[in-house]
């Protein structure tokens, strides 16, 4: 990923990426430097985890800045729309229980990133928000360690 850098800056900073995160970065840290899940997990549970309070605290404030722009105002619109449409009924039938699931069932356009922006678009509670995303990476991390270490990961890929 970043050759120059040594392994675990990699690890930490990748799962930092949006639609990386760490329920990816974890595996590739597995298979490209031969960590073992516990020494990675850590490091990018929390890579994953640093920008997600900023997220939902100073999201606002850059969605003001940029909509004084026609391009990025019309590019949030386009993903505030998709990101509505995809989180709409979870969301309003189960608010929190919802959001974790987003964040915790690992497929593209899920996880903490784009859980924040649900957060921030349902204006759901913060301290709540931030809590059951955490939970949520976690959880889509555990999941990928597990299909990861039993070989699931490496048939589908080869096989999909």
């Amino acid at each position: 990923m970043f050759d120059l850098f040594p392994d675990w800056f990699q690890i930490f900073f990748g799962s930092m990426i949006p639609f990386l995160e760490s329920r990816y970065i974890i595996p590739y840290a597995m298979w490209e430097f031969n960590w073992q899940w516990w020494e990675a997990f850590p490091l990018a549970i929390i890579g994953n985890i640093i920008p997600i309070p900023f997220v939902l605290i100073f999201f606002k404030y850059i969605e003001k800045y940029l909509r004084k722009y026609v391009f990025w105002s019309n590019m949030m619109d386009k993903i505030f729309e998709k990101t509505r449409r995809k989180a709409n009924k979870n969301i309003e039938n189960y608010e929190t229980f919802g959001l974790l699931l987003f964040v915790a069932i690992p497929l593209p356009f899920t996880g903490a990133w784009t859980g924040s922006l649900i957060a921030y678009l349902f204006d759901l509670n913060f301290y709540k928000s931030l809590f059951v995303i955490f939970l949520g990476v976690i959880i889509s991390s555990t999941i990928m360690i597990i299909l990861y270490s039993t070989g699931l990961i490496i048939w589908i890929s080869i096989n999909g």
